[in-house]
């Protein structure tokens, strides 16, 4: 055989393969025209490279993104994280049910409508307790929880409340920000206490978040919560529709004395021990002893409800279950579970 005819069929092959590649690229670059820019969630089902804005704002303060260790913290917070798509419908479907009682809490105190993110960060919006005792959609630990109102003891705990954990949250920020007077900075001492933002300030001469040198946790914190608001700005609101107890019909029933047997207390209601559990996570025991003669809100769902729906509620509502479901924009090691010596606990 030839050396002609040996080569014939090489060069075949290569060329068939060089079409094909050309091809195959020139489909990919025609797909990606036709790609929405801003769904972070679509076929592909991972986020990578999620686009930094240029007007990046958090709670109305602009971000600078002229230094380059600004750029470069931004960086490797925004193009680390990754959302799988089931993870992200879960995400968004939370945010739906509980965002607008946030949102609402929140405006009451005249805390920005941001801080919301903060909650995402923290805890993916599920009564879920840390590794370091952190508990409920804030990650109170209980020093910290009792110093903002939280009642904490063997039969009731308050972090497990959203409503009040929330109040108890604003608290914190409003404290905050009498002290430091910069809302980046209130986020920032959310995560690291107030004490910590202190000494920072005191021995580095700034007062700005973004010129701050502190540790790794601290310094990638603020731009986990913006690339968390840009996913869900660009891309949460199509998933939003999620139900739980706060936009179900409920019914309250006010107490002020004890409650020796909550599930006797539930029967005589006309419902079952997991319904008040689930309706009422705060309540962690089967008992409710009230030597203070407290006033407390039991809520349950409205009966006609009941009667419509079968329902069946997520178990992210109940306390200690801890959430699974992770989103990839990268967890904080340790959450607000800093007691701040600053607080007087």
């Amino acid at each position: 055989m030839s050396v002609k005819k040996k080569i014939e069929p090489l060069a075949s092959s290569i060329l068939c393969f060089l079409i094909f590649a050309f091809l195959y690229t020139g489909a990919k670059v025609i797909f990606a025209r036709n790609e929405n820019p801003v769904d972070y969630t679509g076929p592909s089902q991972n986020l990578f490279n999620l686009h930094i804005p240029k007007d990046l704002h958090f709670a109305g303060e602009p971000i600078p993104q002229d230094d380059y260790s600004i750029k470069e913290n931004m960086e490797k917070v925004f193009n680390s994280g990754s959302f799988e798509r089931s993870t992200a419908f879960v995400l968004f479907s939370r945010a739906s049910s509980w965002f607008p009682m946030i949102e609402r809490i929140l405006k009451k105190n005249n805390i920005p409508d941001d801080f919301k993110y903060i909650a995402l960060a923290e805890s993916r919006l599920t009564n879920s307790t840390s590794p370091q005792g952190a508990v409920g959609f804030w990650q109170f630990v209980p020093t910290t929880g009792s110093h903002y109102g939280l009642e904490i003891n063997s039969d009731v705990d308050e972090r497990y409340n959203v409503e009040k954990s929330t109040e108890a949250a604003c608290r914190f920020f409003r404290e905050a920000y009498r002290r430091f007077g910069n809302w980046t900075l209130v986020a920032a001492a959310y995560n690291l206490g107030m004490g910590g933002i202190e000494h920072h300030l005191k021995k580095q001469p700034s007062k700005s978040y973004n010129d701050l040198m502190m540790n790794k946790e601290t310094s990638g914190y603020m731009y986990r919560i913006l690339a968390l608001k840009k996913v869900f700005t660009n891309s949460g609101k199509k998933f939003f529709g999620g139900k739980n107890i706060y936009n179900i019909p409920t019914s309250t029933f006010k107490t002020d004395s004890s409650i020796v047997d909550l599930s006797v207390f539930a029967k005589s209601k006309g419902y079952s021990l997991e319904i008040l559990k689930t309706f009422n996570p705060w309540l962690i025991s089967g008992s409710l002893s009230n030597p203070g003669r407290r006033t407390y809100i039991i809520r349950f769902p409205a009966k006609d409800y009941l009667k419509k729906m079968q329902i069946e509620m997520p178990a992210d509502t109940v306390a200690a279950k801890t959430d699974t479901a992770a989103v990839q924009i990268p967890a904080a090691d340790t959450l607000v579970a800093k007691p701040d010596t600053t607080k007087g606990n």
